[in-house]
C-alpha cells in the first residue's frame, strides 16, 4: 500500500531519483561486495568480519570493504591488515564528510566491485556459513528482484532479560543486498545523509517501482533499537529536512509525518514504543532545527 502510494504521488509531482554517486559497473569477477562502515569499537568489528571469513564461499567471489571515518586509525587498519590473510580486504578511509552515512556507503560503493552489493554495521552478526552462498543463489533464481530482505533478530535476545524487540524485515544497511544494477541506476545514497540514508533510498527504490523480497532463509542478528541521546534522530530529522530542495513537496511531508509519526509513544509503558517515539522527538527536533550539526 505505501510503495503504491508514493508511486502514485511520484506520478503526480515527479523530481530527480538519482542519489550522489557514480556507481562503477562490477568487475574482476567478484560476486558480493560486502561493505561495512565503521569508526572504533574494533571487537564488533572483529565479530563481523569473523562471521565473513568463516563463511563457505569461494574467497577469490567476494571482498570486503571496510570505510573507517574520520580519516582512519592505525587500529583500524591493523584490523585490516590481521584479516587480510582469510578474506580479500579493501582498507578504504573516508577522505571528508566525516559522519555523513550516506557519503560513506557512497565511498565504499566507489571502491566496490561485486555484481551484488551487501551492506552490513559493524555490530552485525552471522551465524549462518552457507549464508553468502544462499544469497547469490537466491539472487539466480529470482532475476526479477532488486533486494533481498534478510531476516533479522535482535542479538540483546542472547542475554536474558535484555530488550529484544527487532523488526525482522527492515530495509536497513544493518545487513540489506542490492543487485548492482539498482544502485548504478538509482545513483546510491544521499552523501549529505547523517543516519538512515538506506531509508531514503528505500523511498526512491519504491517509487521507481523496484522489488525487494523477504529472504527468511538469510538470517543475521542485530542490537534493537535504543535511543539514549536524541543527538541521532535530531540529526536524520535535519538530513530529512534538507530533502526539500530534491523531493516534490508532497513527498518531502510524506517522509517527515513519517519520521515524525512515533512522537505519542514516547509516553508509553512498553520500553519498545518509548524508544520509538523518543526516536520519532528527535527526529521532530531536527527537522524544525533545520540543517543544525548534530554530529
Amino acid at each position: 500500500m505505501r510503495d503504491a502510494v508514493l508511486r502514485g504521488l511520484y506520478r503526480l509531482f515527479p523530481f530527480d531519483l538519482m542519489g550522489d554517486c557514480d556507481v562503477p559497473p562490477s568487475r574482476d569477477g567478484i560476486k558480493i561486495s560486502c561493505m561495512v562502515s565503521f569508526y572504533g569499537r574494533l571487537d564488533l568489528l572483529s565479530g563481523v568480519l569473523f562471521c565473513l571469513a568463516e563463511q563457505d564461499f569461494p574467497r577469490e567471489l567476494f571482498e570486503v570493504i571496510l570505510v573507517e571515518d574520520r580519516g582512519g586509525t592505525d587500529e583500524g587498519r591493523a584490523i585490516a591488515e590481521k584479516f587480510s590473510g582469510r578474506l580479500q580486504i579493501v582498507y578504504a578511509p573516508l577522505d571528508e564528510n566525516f559522519g555523513h552515512m550516506g557519503y560513506s556507503r557512497n565511498y565504499g560503493l566507489l571502491k566496490s566491485r561485486g555484481q551484488y552489493a551487501l551492506f552490513l554495521d559493524d555490530d552485525t552478526v552471522i551465524l549462518q556459513n552457507d549464508f553468502l552462498k544462499r544469497l547469490v543463489e537466491l539472487f539466480e533464481s529470482n532475476p526479477q528482484v532488486d533486494a533481498l530482505l534478510p531476516f533479522g533478530s535482535a542479538s540483546y535476545a542472547l542475554i536474558k532479560g535484555k530488550y529484544d524487540y527487532h523488526d525482522p524485515y527492515f530495509m536497513t544497511n544493518r545487513c540489506l543486498a542490492y543487485k548492482r544494477e539498482v544502485l548504478i541506476e538509482l545513483g546510491g545514497f544521499v552523501s549529505d545523509f547523517i543516519g538512515q540514508e538506506d531509508v531514503e533510498f528505500a523511498i526512491r527504490f519504491a517509487v521507481a517501482g523496484k522489488k525487494a523480497i523477504r529472504a527468511s532463509k538469510l538470517c543475521y542478528m542485530h542490537p534493537p533499537l535504543i535511543v539514549d541521546s536524541l543527538n541521532k534522530p535530531k540529526a536524520v530529522g535535519a538530513s530529512f529536512c534538507r530533502l526539500k530542495q530534491k523531493y516534490s513537496l508532497f513527498i518531502w511531508l510524506l517522509a517527515l509525518l513519517n519520521g515524525c509519526r512515533w512522537i505519542p509513544l514516547v509516553l508509553s509503558p512498553s520500553l519498545k514504543h518509548r524508544m520509538q517515539g523518543k526516536f520519532g522527538l528527535g527526529f521532530g527536533v531536527g527537522v524544525f532545527g533545520k540543517g543544525n550539526n548534530y554530529t
